[in-house]
Order: C-alpha cells, then structure tokens, then sequence
C-alpha cells in the first residue's frame, strides 16, 4: 500500500484556518450596518435581535430567501465580486417590501469549492453595502468550502431577509378595486433574472464580449449586466407610511405577467399601457439578438420595471409627488378593471 502520509481536513480541501481568518475580518464589516435592536450578530452561533426596540404595537415578521441565479456567472468571467453581493440583499429585501414591511436583518450563505479570501471579502462587502442601502443589519451568515463540489473560482449565494409590519397594515387583495393606478418604479437593468437567455443570446448566439463597449448601452456589455438590482426600501418605506397603498409586486423572474397577478384578488385584472415606461437598452438588443418574441420577452425579463404599486386614485397624485420628491424614477403604467386575473398589455 503507497505511504500518502498523515491526512488532514486542509489535506482534503478545506482550511479551516482560513476561514476562521475571513471571519474576523467580516466582523468589521459587519458592524457598518447598525441598527437599533441588534444584540448580537456576526461571530457567534446566532444573532440576536430585539424587536421590542422598534416599537410595534402587533408586530407580525416577514421573511424571504433568494439567491442571484446565473448572474454569478458574469461576475466569475469579470472578475468583479461585490455587486452580486448588493444582488443578493436586494432580491430578498425588495420581495419583503411588497407586505410594506421594514427590513430588520440579513443573513448570508457563501459556497466555493476553495475558499479565495479576497473573493469572499468583495461579495461580503457587497452584502454589507447592500444591508446599508436596505437600512438592515447583517446580523450573520455562513461559509461553506466544499471541495469538488464547485468548479475552480466559482461559488453560490443564498440570502435569508426578515422584516416586520404592523399586523393593520399589511396589504390585503381584497382593497384592490377597478379604477386603481399602477404605478411602475423603474428598474436598473435585468436585476438578477432571465440570465440564462440573456447569457446564451448576447454571449453565445450573438457572440458579444463582455469587455467590449457597445455604444447603445454606453458602457461595456459586463458593466451592463453586472448593474446591481434595485433596492427599493427607503422609496417604499416612505411611501407606504404616508399614504393608503394596496398592493406592490416584485417584478422578478416571471416578469410582470407572472408576478403582478400574485396581488389581484379574483375577478380584477391589470390593463398596462405597453409604452408607459421607457425600456432600457439591454432589453432591446436582447430581444433582437435573438428574435426573442415579446411574449417571451414579458415572462422572462422585467423589461424596465422593478416594481409596480396599486394605489388608489385619491392617493396617485401625493404618491407622485412623493416620488419626484425623492427622485424616484417612475411611471404611470395603467389601472385595475373588472376581467380575470391577470395582465393585459395594450399599446
């Protein structure tokens, strides 16, 4: 029998030393996202947060978990880390806003085959501008080296958001009515879904470069489809505390036929104005690159709107003030009819 000599779990692929080494240095990063009612977060077995401190009256917590899907594939190709790590807070904030909820704390999860310290860091401090921007804490997460498991320099993301709301204000279906406003707040760009398609037309079927600049996006075609999602918290937030909003959709995968309908109660449907909004570049060369149809598009893509508030007619003009206010980017897309649930585009 060969000697292989004494085994070791770093033998095996992970270094446990190294991963106690990016903990001490995620710490610090960490407690630039304070906030009133942490006791306890990166460090220790869990975190511990008091929610008496925010001063609800019936507090009912919100939770979501979401990930940044392929996306981290033109983050590997760029070699730019810290965006997704911005991704990543935002899809699961944004989906916890759509109950008017006040996002309190995140968590993360981060897998590689080998562990690449200066990797991780970029993706934590993604994560940790991400928590700024949302107005949450990162109160903890965790870091998985899995040899074999993922290819060299790749890695996973999942995030894990909870929010609170005052048990009377939650939204309900059932407040939606025809003559309801939708009013879309655009998007950034693709956000994190429909990656697959984009990457297999722009970069396999078109064959475009991710470094080459393409002047109808006015940027390189990398930079474009690294732009971080949206994170709507403080427009949300503000508005939701001032006036009677009904409903708000998270426009993610599944676009906005597969997403808007989710807050319509029976026997209401969505009558969008096709050309309310102005469609971002990306979209367009997309869509022509691969002789996408637009019903394809719809279901795949946001196609420029991250998400979309149903808000009574006597509340549309203050909210719109609201809007312009806090230089909020946004339309007026359509209104609530009587037909079955569901989107009608209209040009």
């Amino acid at each position: 029998m060969p000697n292989i000599g004494r085994s070791t779990y770093k033998k095996a692929g992970v270094d446990i030393a190294a991963a106690d080494r990016l903990v001490s240095r995620i710490r610090p990063i960490a407690l630039k996202t304070p906030r009133r009612g942490l006791l306890a977060g990166v460090g220790g077995f869990s975190g511990l947060f008091d929610l008496h401190s925010r001063k609800y009256r019936h507090p009912i917590l919100v939770t979501s978990t979401d990930g940044v899907g392929t996306k981290l594939k033109i983050a590997f190709m760029m070699g730019v880390h810290d965006t997704v790590g911005i991704d990543l807070v935002a899809m699961g904030v944004n989906d916890v806003l759509t109950q008017g909820a006040e996002p309190l704390f995140f968590l993360d999860y981060f897998a590689t085959g080998r562990l690449n310290p200066k990797t991780a860091l970029q993706v934590i401090r993604g994560i940790a501008e991400g928590c700024r921007i949302a107005g949450c804490t990162l109160i903890g997460g965790e870091t998985a080296e899995m040899p074999s498991f993922y290819s060299d320099g790749e890695y996973d993301l999942a995030g894990f958001v909870v929010g609170a709301v005052e048990k009377d204000r939650i939204f309900h279906p059932e407040a939606v009515a025809p003559g309801d406003l939708l009013i879309g707040l655009h998007a950034s760009g693709l956000h994190s879904n429909g990656y697959s398609l984009a990457r297999k037309v722009l970069l396999e079927l078109k064959g475009l470069k991710l470094r080459s600049r393409l002047p109808d996006l006015g940027r390189t075609l990398g930079e474009e489809l690294l732009e971080p999602t949206r994170i709507y918290a403080k427009t949300v937030r503000s508005l939701v505390q001032a006036y009677s909003i009904k409903g708000i959709a998270h426009i993610t995968g599944g676009g906005i036929p597969g997403n808007l309908p989710r807050i319509l109660p029976r026997g209401k449907r969505a009558r969008l104005e096709r050309h309310s909004w102005p469609v971002p570049a990306i979209f367009q060369l997309i869509q022509r690159s691969g002789s996408i149809s637009q019903a394809e598009m719809d279901r795949t893509f946001n196609n420029g709107l991250g998400m979309i508030l149903v808000v009574g007619k006597s509340d549309v003009d203050g909210v719109e003030r609201s809007l312009r206010k806090m230089g909020e980017r946004y339309s007026l897309i359509g209104e609530i009819r009587k037909g079955e649930r569901s989107v009608e585009f209209v040009s």
